[in-house]
């Protein structure tokens, strides 16, 4: 069956909780989704949907840059989940794809992911590309950056400032 992919609506969001509950096996990435809304934080929500079922989720936040020059806004992938039931469907990749697509649509320039280095990849995300923004999380090959419009990273260097929910959540 074929997922749906839609902005996340108001009544959604006990279910996207649910589904980023069960994907990462604790309340840890569903609290931050809330705390994130609740803060005003968020740049796009999106829903996968099955039969009326939601399935997955991706969530874009706001960060920002801090250079030794000022600062550089940016967005951060976190979380991106799908139910233990209905991964490796490709409903994950398409919540990703069709994200950055609407992301890139509304003029932002780049996005950070501290994510699987063996999924993110393939939609161009580059540990290279985000070796010159440091990440409060650490990461390695797991932080990685996308450069939405070619070029936009060029001459960027600096610290990725996350919004308080992702410093304060337990």
């Amino acid at each position: 069956m074929t997922a749906a992919i839609r902005p996340e609506a108001e009544q959604d969001r006990e279910a996207i909780w649910n589904v980023n509950q069960a994907a990462f096996e604790g309340d840890y990435e569903a609290n931050l989704v809330d705390a994130l809304r609740g803060g005003g934080f968020v740049e796009m929500s999106l829903v996968a949907e099955v039969v009326g079922e939601i399935v997955g989720h991706i969530l874009f936040s706001r960060v920002t840059i801090v250079t030794n020059v000022g600062t550089v806004d940016a967005l951060s992938l976190a979380p991106m989940a799908v139910l233990p039931s209905h991964q490796r469907q490709g409903i994950g990749s398409r919540l990703v794809e069709e994200g950055l697509e609407a992301c890139r649509e509304r003029g932002h320039r780049f996005v950070v992911v501290l994510g699987h280095p063996e999924f993110y990849p393939r939609f161009e995300f580059s540990s290279k590309l985000a070796e010159r923004l440091q990440s409060p999380f650490g990461g390695g090959e797991a932080w990685m950056a996308l450069e939405l419009v070619p070029g936009a990273l060029e001459g960027i260097e600096g610290r990725v400032e996350y919004s308080p929910p992702f410093m304060s959540l337990e």
